[in-house]
């Protein structure tokens, strides 16, 4: 069995400690990419697809696509427009970290 690993190890290992250039890149990268699918999930769920999204929030089809494939990352704004448009909402929980 191999050893756990705290994951905030591996990534500072791997791209460096919070804060640096490296880390908020993949950083950055990682969020492009997690928003990108739980939109088109939350899309193929509502059966709407990229033409009609876009229809609905008054952008292309392509920028639907590059959202959704995690090459950008849209504001937080954007982001709840286009959840809005697909009869979702995002709501805000505080929580406390240990």
């Amino acid at each position: 069995m191999s050893p756990v690993h705290r994951y905030d190890v591996v990534l500072d290992a791997k791209y460096g400690k919070t804060g640096t250039p490296a880390r908020a890149r993949f950083e950055e990268e990682a969020y492009s990419f997690y928003f990108g699918q739980a939109l088109r999930d939350t899309r193929k769920e509502a059966k709407v697809t990229q033409s009609e999204l876009a229809r609905r929030v008054g952008t292309s089809k392509s920028y639907i696509s590059k959202v959704e494939h995690g090459n950008i990352l849209p504001s937080i704004g954007a982001y709840c427009r286009l959840l809005h448009a697909l009869g979702r909402d995002i709501e805000i929980v505080k929580f406390s970290r240990t």
